[in-house]
């Protein structure tokens, strides 16, 4: 299944900017920002801030790579540690 790449503009830092996303990435930056009660342009005003190196859309797809991976490596352990229902039905 091919994702096609949308190109939006976004305010960061007080200053207008485009950033070519495939819709994939634009729809976990919205569910990131909305877990987190932030905006989606000051979450990609913290990921703007904080990259190392590379262009602005390759930092969003890492950041939002690194976001799910670690989320998914969370949830087995919780998982694991759940509380187990008793086997006499109490």
């Amino acid at each position: 299944m091919r994702s096609s790449v949308v190109k939006r503009s976004i305010v960061v830092g007080g200053q207008k900017t485009s950033v070519s996303l495939e819709e994939d990435f634009w729809n976990g930056m919205k569910g990131i920002s909305g877990l987190r009660n932030m905006t989606l342009s000051e979450l990609v005003g913290e990921i703007d801030c904080t990259r190392q190196h590379g262009n602005l859309s390759s930092a969003i797809r890492l950041f939002v790579l690194d976001y799910f991976k670690n989320r998914a490596a969370i949830q087995p352990q919780q998982k694991m540690s759940a509380p187990q229902p008793s086997r006499d039905g109490a």
